[in-house]
């Protein structure tokens, strides 16, 4: 099988808990060790291997994917060479040593996965996101292609609340899918402007955008501050603090430092 040299350290594990912690995800499998997503109609595998993973097929269209799934871009030497001078944050470093934050390929993806996700827990999310992709996606191998941008502007609101959004996500995700956002040109533009623009759409708030900017474009300084878990993980290592003022703290690994703190919900 080929094999995909990967940025050291790197914990495949680690990487792909967030697969697994919350229920089976029919659009990003876990099984027997390896991550299986679709890709271009096909079934994507991605195993662990000796400096990298195998990935059946490897190819030109495939590699992008595999690069942005295993969070390539970050820089965890020099995160970790930073996180040396904080005392609080830096045992999680060590704990979860090679755990890159995996990006979601697709923005419409990363967009409607966050509007599933609004205001319930992330098992619920997780169930109903299911359901979404067994209805309008396409079933490759082991996995679900999570359904195209047109083939939700094409469905009913009440098809999707059949699936379990409410009515409101339902009007939302709809709305995402037949506006005019360019959501293709967001990576080419700063953090404030990708906000803007986000926020601009019905259903699409700041908590949306700045995981947006975490989770799919994996900006260095995306600070999710009104995220539960995240100002629970803050306070629980800082103290009462205000956590968006906290994220100064972080400089410049903003990013990586909220999926740090994060990744101990993951991870018995």
């Amino acid at each position: 099988m080929p094999l995909l040299p990967v940025p050291q350290p790197f914990s495949l594990e680690l990487t792909t808990a967030r697969f697994r912690a919350f229920g089976l995800d029919r659009a990003t499998v876990w099984e027997d060790g390896a991550l299986y997503r679709a890709a271009g109609g096909r079934e994507l595998r991605i195993a662990a291997a000796n400096g990298g993973v195998e990935v059946e097929p490897l190819d030109a269209e495939t590699e992008p994917l595999v690069r942005k799934l295993l969070g390539f871009d970050f820089d965890l030497v020099a995160f970790s060479a930073w996180v040396a001078g904080e005392d609080r944050l830096a045992p999680l470093v060590v704990r979860f040593a090679g755990f890159r934050p995996s990006l979601a390929p697709d923005p419409f993806e990363a967009l409607v996965t966050s509007i599933t996700a609004q205001q319930v827990s992330l098992f619920a999310a997780v169930a109903i996101r299911n359901r979404l992709v067994e209805r309008f996606g396409e079933r490759i191998g082991r996995v679900w292609a999570f359904p195209p941008r047109d083939r939700l502007a094409a469905a009913s609101e009440e098809e999707l609340v059949a699936v379990g959004f409410s009515r409101r996500k339902a009007e939302y995700v709809v709305g995402l899918a037949r506006s005019e956002l360019d959501l293709a040109e967001l990576a080419l533009l700063p953090d404030d402007e990708v906000k803007a623009r986000l926020t601009a759409l019905r259903g699409l708030g700041e908590w949306t955008a700045d995981w947006f900017l975490a989770r799919h474009l994996g900006r260095p300084r995306a600070w999710p501050a009104g995220d539960l878990a995240l100002r629970k993980a803050v306070r629980a290592l800082y103290g009462d603090v205000d956590v968006r003022a906290a994220g100064a703290r972080f400089e410049p690994f903003q990013n990586l430092s909220a999926h740090y703190l994060l990744a101990q919900y993951l991870t018995p």
